[in-house]
């Protein structure tokens, strides 16, 4: 009886099939997913909010306030500051006339309360209250339409104050939707036809990006709807950025392995198994740092930082799922298709792939060759940068100058303050105790910095002697409107709270003092406790990260050493560019945390992707040889990366929102610093010159240059 030997043929074509399958199944729920997040990205607005009061911790004094100012009114309307100017004097008349023409204002909540006439008769000013049930934007245009049609002949208006300010943010926020993820879409794609030089690669690396964002967008609306988190407009736009640069990075990555393993000359689903293998590792402990340094936020005492956490976590999670699961999917699907028309070329006999040395292999030979010399210049020009960053001037931007270029909020508090005191329409407030109101009133009249002040009375006007009105007490408390001599967004007038508040609490130490300009000062110093209580926690928690990946402690401390160096030139060269050559007055509180957790994590992703790459050489070719090869392989993908992620910030710079253009700024240019001087030079020649003991308490760091890969087994997991 003859046996028959069944050929293997038929057995592989089964398992290609059912790949196939799966990696087809894979796209389609990718695809699907991409098909619910594209809608939810118009709707994020539904659920977004830019009020900067509600960001703050409850602790805050100007919170407290708030929360007791809120039981003195009737409406959560927002107050419209409508000025008139003219070259002719205008008259009470003239104002009556002109604020009965806003009595049919569509959104109007309450009643109007003026005219208030300038004393040089060339200005008028109007209080208008807008409903706060409907958006700023769309509240404010149409009032600033009526006021276009009701300005005498002769006289300009303008709409500002709370809610014209809180318009012009809203409206400079759309860009977000449209403009923002468009530029970053198209520079990507722009940067990887370069690179690759290939029609089909870039566009399945740049969807990778796009149904990552998808996900995150469709998690973050509902953690938002759920009230969860707080989104603003910031938030919003930080995650289409980050979500963008980090999952084509991850993509680059992965990209990079797959290329090799087909020049190996595997076929192209043994090439998708061995490029995840070999990537899996880098891109989920690059993927962790980030998600740990965003989530380190949830100890901010500000409630828009503590959002970004969540926010960007999702945003990095899912970056990593898609460059592990689409990706490879779609690239087993495609094979070497993927990369017409320059496919990789293929192995030799022995299944090797030729390596060019190339630029990144002159410059791993460079830095072997004079390591010392390199290392000692490297720190010398980073830390000359670094001094810089004592001129950045991060306590604050004046909320005339949140969005850059012209609105007509600002212009109109510019001209408000040409007439009428700084602070008019934009009031700080005290909630003061009832027995006390009076003589607070008093402590505060005496405060240089204060214009004016009057109690509120019972009927929602000021509770004079003359008028005989009784002061309006709720639970006990009196409040108190208080006209600052300057522009509430003006750091003269924070000095004035400050003051406001050291003469009221020794007469009422219960005595809680809100408003605009208490708002804006309480986020500064919350921002800068913030920065001293999360700076350690995120290096902290990078820290042990990189010990795990590593299996060393000395090694991950050079690199976070490496990276905070950078950071600090980053913020240094940044300041300097802030004040000479864009001349902003100062920059947001959050500005310097944003930018130390972006770019230490980011930062660290690659030194990540290097060292990884590093120390699986040094255990074939020993710490030096290995450092050299790895440098040479992983020069260019890196490069790319950091490339791809300074473009995606950079495109932050289209939204006119001035934090939103400093921390573009800031994360672009630091990117660029790690990737062409930490990474290719700065990290490299330390390890050269610290050689095998940069890797202790390894057991690599007891070999010798020269030993094999079987004397190191033991250490391969």
């Amino acid at each position: 009886m003859s046996h028959v030997t069944k050929p293997h043929r038929p057995s592989k074509f089964k398992g290609a099939g059912i790949r196939v399958i799966v990696y087809s199944l894979l796209v389609l729920i990718w695809i699907a997913i991409a098909g619910v997040g594209g809608p939810t990205f118009g709707k994020l607005s539904e659920v977004q909010t830019n009020d900067q009061a509600a960001f703050l911790p409850a602790t805050a004094e100007a919170t407290k306030a708030l929360e007791w100012q809120s039981k003195f009114r009737s409406s959560d309307a927002v107050p419209a500051v409508v000025l008139f100017t003219s070259e002719n004097q205008l008259d009470a008349a003239a104002g009556e006339q002109l604020a009965k023409g806003f009595a049919d204002y569509e959104y109007l909540d309450g009643e109007v309360t003026g005219p208030f006439i300038s004393e040089d008769k060339r200005a008028l000013e109007l209080l208008v209250p807008v409903s706060g049930e409907v958006k700023a934007n769309v509240g404010v245009e149409e009032l600033r339409n009526l006021t276009a049609q009701l300005t005498p002949e002769g006289a300009t208006a303008y709409v500002t104050g709370p809610a014209g300010f809180a318009a012009d943010l809203t409206e400079a926020f759309g860009g977000i939707d449209g403009v923002l993820l468009g530029v970053a879409l198209v520079a990507v794609l722009v940067i990887l036809l370069l690179v690759y030089r290939s029609l089909l690669l870039p566009f399945t690396v740049l969807l990778t990006s796009v149904v990552a964002l998808c996900a995150a967008i469709v998690t973050v609306y509902y953690m938002a709807d759920a009230g969860w988190i707080r989104l603003d407009g910031q938030s919003q736009g930080i995650l289409s950025i980050l979500v963008i640069g980090a999952a084509t990075d991850y993509s680059l990555l992965f990209v990079a392995r797959h290329k090799e393993a087909l020049s190996e000359g595997l076929d192209k689903f043994q090439a998708v198994s061995k490029a995840w293998r070999r990537s899996f590792e880098p891109i989920v402990a690059s993927g962790g740092t980030v998600t740990v340094g965003l989530l380190c936020l949830l100890f901010s005492d500000l409630n828009s930082n503590k959002a970004l956490g969540p926010i960007g976590a999702s945003g990095i999670i899912f970056s990593i799922i898609a460059a592990l699961t689409f990706l490879p999917a779609a690239l087993g699907l495609l094979g070497r298709a993927a990369y017409w028309p320059f496919p990789p070329k293929a192995a030799d006999q022995g299944g090797h792939a030729a390596v060019k040395e190339g630029l990144w292999g002159r410059i791993a030979n460079f830095v072997a060759a004079h390591p010392r010399p390199i290392w000692i210049f490297t720190i010398i020009l980073l830390a000359v940068g670094a001094l810089g960053v004592t001129g950045l001037k991060a306590h604050g931007v004046p909320q005339s100058e949140l969005v850059i270029g012209g609105s007509e909020s600002r212009d109109g508090q510019i001209a408000l303050g040409e007439h009428f005191p700084g602070g008019s329409g934009s009031p700080a407030v005290a909630v003061v105790n009832e027995a006390d109101a009076a003589t607070v009133l008093e402590d505060v009249l005496d405060v240089t910095g204060v214009d004016s002040a009057y109690l509120q009375a019972e009927d929602g006007g000021p509770a004079m002697a003359q008028r005989g009105a009784a002061p309006q007490v709720v639970e006990g408390r009196s409040l108190i409107f208080i006209t600052l001599s300057d522009a509430a967004d003006s750091d003269a007038a924070k000095d004035t709270i400050v003051a406001l508040r050291d003469a009221v609490h020794a007469t009422d130490a219960e005595a809680l003092i809100g408003g605009t300009t208490a708002t804006q000062l309480d986020t500064a110093d919350t921002a800068l406790a913030d920065l001293a209580k999360i700076i350690p926690l995120t290096l902290g928690a990078i820290l042990i990260i990189l010990m795990l990946l590593l299996r060393s402690v000395l090694a991950p401390v050079l690199l976070i050493l490496s990276t905070v160096l950078s950071y600090g030139t980053a913020m240094g060269v940044s300041a300097l560019v802030f004040n000479n050559v864009f001349k902003f007055s100062g920059a947001d509180p959050a500005v310097p945390l944003f930018g130390f957790v972006f770019l230490v994590a980011l930062g660290v992703d690659y030194n990540i992707f290097l060292m990884t790459r590093v120390r699986e050489e040094s255990l074939k070719h020993g710490t030096r040889e290995g450092m050299r090869r790895g440098l040479k392989v992983t020069g260019g993908v890196i490069t790319s990366a950091g490339v791809v992620l300074a473009a995606t910030f950079a495109a932050l710079g289209v939204v006119p929102i001035m934090f939103l253009a400093q921390l573009g700024f800031i994360v672009a240019f630091g990117v660029l610093l790690d990737t062409f001087i930490v990474r290719s030079l700065l990290v490299p020649a330390l390890v050269e010159e610290i050689g095998p003991k940069v890797w202790w308490p390894s057991k690599l760091a007891k070999e010798p240059e020269e030993t094999k890969e079987s004397d190191l087994v033991s250490e391969i997991s």
